[in-house]
């Protein structure tokens, strides 16, 4: 008996040994990956470390990892691993001053920039991608020095001259902290206050910059110059090739031939319609919607066909696929495709043969999607529907002439706004994410001068636009999963949960109840972030809430696998209504063509890398895009602002940093105000999302109303300063 007990025991302290040294590659491979030292209390949140035994089980590894040398201490007893077990370490350089810069670990994993000093950044500025070794833990944070540059940001860039000491000096657009001396042969007509673009240099010997002049702009007080010089440093250009325009006019001129309609569906005598703003000249999607007898709906939704147009490799592919998408300012259009493309022959304008790519779903009367097929057409769209115009149709103030000019498709559009109802309906159950627009909409006079700004406004006519889009969309991505073809998805996971961590203060802090967020080990759903924003709609904090939940969410990209659509509550989505504008429509166009003529899905898995380069090239283009688009909003909004320093505005608190909080008014307009602009009084940053008065406990947090008075506003970088104006 006794032998059989000492045999059992045995076996459970070899099962132990086990358990120990699986928790011990846990805890390197976690300091592995992180630039900065942990507590013990922050390692095993991380390690995601419940329950008795798992806790014992990390102890027992601590300890051996202490004996074998394997870890070290601060002396703040903060863990991290000594200092020749660090392998280097993938950043990027995010910010440079004098005599020192940081970089950001490109792996995401710890929340601490590295610091470097000057000697040791080996000629890396902003922007270049590095290798780092070296990493030691200090007080102040990690530190380590560059041991290879593995990629490097363009040395060219754009800024403003400025007057120091009686000399120029350029001080970068990008994230450089100190002005740069000028090369003075390179000055020439420049003078203070231009917007220009430059050359970096190291000066030789030192750790210095200097800049070298190559172009100027013009004046950046000007937010449409800014916006010339933004277009460069993203890289974006307005011109297209010579060869890329040639074939362009080719294709254009080619317009509808005979053999083009061969095996086409005919939908010329279909009551469709385009429904766009009133200044869109690039119509790339168009509706017909008509009621079932089971009382359903069908539904076409036919796009440009823009991939018939457009021949995979040539001139023109290629640079749309690197341009990837249009680009919006306020006072101008980068398109992704020429104009005799994108206003000419594949625009849907009324009353002209043109040709489609339709999805024609029916749906039931609760909006379940029945059954789809995608069919190449040829249709005549009979309206140019206006959203402003069917809005009236809708509330019924629309006059005689609207009334008689929509006449032809009139049981199209109601038929279309019974079927969006059912499909707002069904998004909700759903538990969809319905957020408030965040956009902002600008009027400039005649000089292309900044002299309005307000939110975006979306009527009934846009929303349901929007629902039937989706509808096409999700029945394409369905398509494409259950065919198993290579394809292009739209995506947007699970949000982190530091940031929902985040979310929960700031709900708590505006006194609503944000317990749908606290689930323990299960998953967050968009129906808990639906829950908090209907329990704020009504609310002082209503606004700042639901950008809150827009900026806890993960942001949305392009994927060869259907990871689904958190936002929409969806499995499969992708982009197919707009390839006029965004290449992954395109690319998914050429694919889904493909699929239609091919006599096996065998034959399209040779779409497969052209499918991961459109992934990969559009994402990088989207980011580029949604970049430079706020960058140069900032430089109108400052514009506007320049012409009503002094006046003062309600609005509400949208961040909070160490330094003070940024403020956005009604018009959307965010500016920023300094702490020691409130009087008596002595605020500190809690380190998440407060200013707390030390002296009265008064709180400053994401939703507070706070009266501003603006007092400055640079176009060229887009900063807007605000102070507390007291009532």
């Amino acid at each position: 008996m006794e032998k059989e007990q000492n045999g059992r025991k045995s076996s459970q302290e070899k099962v132990s040994e086990t358990d120990c040294a699986f928790m011990e590659e846990k805890v390197l491979h976690f300091l592995q990956k992180s630039p900065k030292s942990v507590s013990v209390k922050e390692l095993i949140k991380a390690l995601c470390l419940t329950g008795g035994k798992n806790r014992k089980d990390f102890f027992y590894a601590l300890n051996s990892l202490r004996a074998k040398g394997k870890i070290a201490e601060t002396k703040k007893k903060r863990i991290h691993l000594p200092e020749h077990k660090r392998e280097t370490l993938e950043a990027t350089i995010v910010s440079l001053s004098r005599g020192f810069a940081f970089a950001r670990p490109d792996s995401g994993s710890g929340s601490d920039d590295i610091f470097i000093p000057a000697e040791k950044l080996q000629d890396a500025i902003v922007g270049d991608h590095v290798a780092l070794a070296g990493i030691r833990q200090r007080e102040k944070g990690p530190s380590a020095e560059v041991s290879a540059i593995t990629e490097k940001a363009s040395r060219i860039v754009t800024g403003t001259l400025r007057t120091e000491a009686g000399k120029l000096v350029f001080l970068p657009d990008i994230a450089i902290r100190y002005s740069l001396p000028i090369s003075e042969k390179s000055i020439v007509s420049a003078k203070d206050g231009d917007k220009v673009q430059a050359k970096l240099h190291r000066v030789p010997h030192t750790s210095g910059l200097e800049a070298e002049l190559v172009k100027v702009y013009g004046k950046a007080e000007n937010a449409k110059i800014c916006a010339d010089a933004i277009l460069d440093r993203y890289g974006i250009t307005s011109e297209f090739s010579s060869d890329a325009l040639a074939e362009a006019d080719r294709s254009a001129a080619r317009g509808i031939a005979p053999e083009d309609q061969r095996g086409r569906l005919d939908l010329r005598k279909v009551s469709i319609c385009t429904i766009d703003g009133a200044d869109a000249k690039d119509l790339d999607d168009a509706i017909s919607v008509s009621r079932t007898h089971a009382g359903g709906f069908h539904l076409g939704v036919h796009i440009a066909d823009v991939s018939h147009y457009v021949a995979p490799n040539g001139d023109l592919d290629l640079e749309a696929r690197a341009r990837g998408t249009s680009v919006y300012f306020a006072d101008r259009v980068v398109p992704m495709l020429p104009v005799a493309l994108s206003n000419g022959v594949c625009s849907l304008n009324a009353g002209e043969d043109k040709l489609a790519f339709s999805a024609l779903i029916d749906l039931d009367g609760e909006g379940n999607i029945l059954s789809y097929r995608f069919q190449k057409s040829i249709i005549c769209c009979k309206v140019r529907g206006v959203y402003s115009e069917v809005n009236s149709i809708f509330d019924g103030t629309a006059s005689h002439e609207l009334r008689h000019k929509y006449f032809p498709v009139i049981r199209s559009l109601h038929a279309a706004r019974d079927l969006a109802k059912v499909l707002q309906r069904q998004l909700s159950t759903r538990g969809a994410i319905d957020l408030e627009s965040t956009e902002s909409e600008f009027q400039l006079d005649e000089n292309g001068f900044c002299i309005g700004i307000g939110p975006r406004k979306s009527g009934e006519a846009e929303q349901m636009i929007e629902s039937l889009m989706i509808v096409a969309n999700r029945a394409a991505a369905m398509l494409a999963k259950s065919s198993g073809i290579p394809f292009v998805y739209r995506v947007h996971e699970q949000p982190d949960s530091e940031r929902v961590e985040l979310l929960i203060h700031l709900v708590d802090a505006a006194g609503l109840d944000s317990s749908p967020l606290k689930h323990g080990k299960g998953k967050i759903s968009p129906a808990d972030f639906t829950a908090i924003l209907a329990e704020a709609r009504g609310t002082p904090a209503q606004k700042v809430i639901s950008h809150q939940v827009l900026r806890t969410m993960a942001k949305a990209r392009y994927d060869v696998k259907p990871l689904g659509h958190f936002g929409l509550a969806l499995e499969d989505y992708c982009h197919f209504t707009s390839p006029i504008r965004r290449y992954p429509d395109t690319a998914i166009h050429r694919i889904l063509s493909a699929s239609l003529r091919a006599k096996n899905k065998t034959e399209l898995q040779k779409y497969a890398p052209f499918a991961s380069e459109a992934v990969k090239s559009s994402s990088e283009a989207e980011v580029r895009a949604m970049s430079a688009e706020r960058d140069a909003e900032d430089c109108y909004m400052a514009e506007y602002m320049t012409r009503h320093i002094g006046e003062t505005y309600q609005g509400v608190v949208s961040g909070v940093t160490m330094r003070g909080v940024f403020v956005e008014l009604e018009n959307t307009v965010e500016g920023f105000v300094p702490m020691e602009s409130f009087p008596d009084s002595d605020y500190h940053f809690d380190g998440a999302l407060s200013q707390v008065d030390s002296r009265t406990g008064t709180r400053i947090t994401i939703g507070t109303p706070l009266r501003v008075r603006a007092v400055g506003a640079e176009v060229s970088t887009g900063k807007i300063d605000f102070v507390f104006a007291q009532e």
